[in-house]
């Protein structure tokens, strides 16, 4: 070996390595040792220090004055309906959006009971996301594949989370069809292995239609190949999560489970309508998204840029209020008997063994000796909270001056998470953790809804705030 060619690049390195310590903004020797001399540990730091090392931070965090039992009585309770499970899965948008139209088919028909079968919206939600990244790749194909929104759609060209705008989409384009037609698949509930394959197809895809778009072939050239793409697609799609039926025959039933009626030939859309209340009835247009971020200007509309489900859809529009607003039109949605999707940085401060979420439930400033005092415009621009999963509200106790004291929801983590598969909330920490809302026309004040025409200020999906719900 030639010896200077070795000390050459051992030279190099020694120099590249003192200038990384060195360099303006790094730890110092000097603050490391003013860092090591504020460590004096006490007798009592030091089996604090013991005990924080061999045990669960919550479990020392958890605040005992607020341990007590929790009080299950809501002044104000929509009916109960069975609880489900998304398994490992990001389909929390899917469950509560269908578990709402389960429970107004319910108050509709006063007696009949449907369980909708998630694994059928599931098929058509990924195929949509599929065609929306390929179709998003050949929209920017002209770009440089560093440019932000290139690079945000081969980042993730699949997810399994959403907002009830997809379940909108989707079912007025595909309609529903019964759990009993299409149960669940493996697949379906163990979303990650099909969903990495089939990203890492889509991306492999994306390059392929890059190159025909920065060639300059034809719109139909390039049309034939993504069909032929998204084919591939649907036969993953179909092998794990199952075919989705086209006609299929199904007979309702009570909530005992007795048959009522005769049975009767559906296609999945004449469902659709019939469990929403007729042929002419559709989901979009008879709600409005609110959401509270006081990062920004109330009473406007914001709207997120490719933040939808499918391509011909619609991007995520919501009203941004204040949490005084938002909750009127909860409560007076509730006292009618409508449940209503709802969704939450449900980890935070959460006593999952009880099932209940308090701002109270865990002292963690003291257990470090410190404070977290960001509030929540502030917790919202630094990434530190956001909406995380998709839950039914379906309860509110009300105080005798008819203030709300605490919620409650439907989760979709099983009948055995929590309270019986529900989640209680304190009111103030759905004021801390609670983002959006889906809100059924009539229960919008007529200034909020003309509000809500507005013209939406565009935002981009990269904002702190908009990631799905899962």
């Amino acid at each position: 070996m030639n010896t200077k060619t070795f000390l050459l690049p051992f030279v190099i390195g020694i120099a590249l390595t003192g200038m990384a310590q060195n360099r303006q903004g790094g730890i110092s020797p000097e603050m490391l040792k003013e860092m090591e001399s504020q460590q004096k540990l006490t007798t009592a730091d030091q089996a604090l220090m013991n005990a924080i090392a061999a045990n669960a931070i919550d479990l020392l965090a958890k605040n005992r004055r607020n341990a007590g039992a929790i009080d299950t009585h809501f002044s104000v309770e929509t009916k109960k309906q069975s609880i489900t499970d998304q398994q490992q899965s990001g389909r929390c948008w899917m469950f509560s959006g269908l578990n709402v139209l389960r429970g107004d088919f319910q108050r509709r028909t006063d007696s009949l009971t449907v369980d909708f079968s998630q694994a059928y919206l599931f098929f058509y939600d990924q195929l949509e996301k599929a065609n929306l990244m390929l179709q998003g790749v050949i929209d920017t194909g002209t770009k440089p594949i560093d440019d932000l929104r290139v690079q945000f759609f081969f980042r993730s060209p699949l997810s399994d989370g959403g907002t009830f705008c997809g379940v909108a989409d989707l079912a007025d384009k595909y309609g529903l069809v019964p759990r009993e037609v299409m149960a669940e698949s493996f697949s379906a509930d163990n979303t990650s292995k099909a969903r990495q394959l089939i990203s890492s197809k889509l991306r492999e895809f994306g390059l392929q239609l890059r190159q025909m778009v920065q060639k300059g072939e034809k719109t139909v050239a390039i049309e034939k190949a993504k069909t032929q793409m998204l084919s591939q697609v649907y036969r993953m799609l179909q092998y794990t999560i199952g075919e989705p039926p086209h006609r299929f025959t199904y007979t309702f039933c009570n909530a005992k489970g007795e048959a009522v009626g005769e049975a009767k030939e559906y296609t999945p859309m004449e469902f659709y309508h019939e469990v929403l209340g007729g042929s002419d009835h559709q989901l979009n247009g008879t709600f409005i998204m609110v959401m509270n971020d006081p990062r920004r200007d109330y009473y406007k509309t914001y709207e997120v840029e490719y933040d939808r489900h499918t391509y011909d859809g619609h991007n995520w529009c919501y009203l941004n209020l204040p949490m005084d607003e938002i909750e009127q039109m909860a409560i007076a949605a509730l006292k009618d008997g409508r449940k209503l999707y709802s969704s939450y940085d449900v980890g935070k401060m959460l006593d999952r063994k009880r099932g209940y979420a308090d701002t109270e439930n865990f002292d963690y400033g003291s257990l470090f000796g410190t404070t977290f005092g960001m509030n929540k415009a502030e917790r919202i621009m630094t990434f530190d909270s956001g909406s995380t999963h998709a839950m039914t509200l379906t309860a509110v106790d009300l105080d005798k001056q008819g203030n709300a004291v605490k919620w409650k929801v439907e989760n979709s983590w099983g009948g055995d998470w929590g309270q019986k598969g529900c989640l209680i909330m304190s009111d103030r920490w759905l004021r801390e953790y609670m983002f959006r809302l889906v809100v059924p026309n009539q229960y919008v004040p007529e200034n909020l809804m003309k509000a809500a025409k507005t013209k939406p200020v565009m935002v981009m999906p990269e904002d702190p705030l908009f990631v799905a719900d899962e």
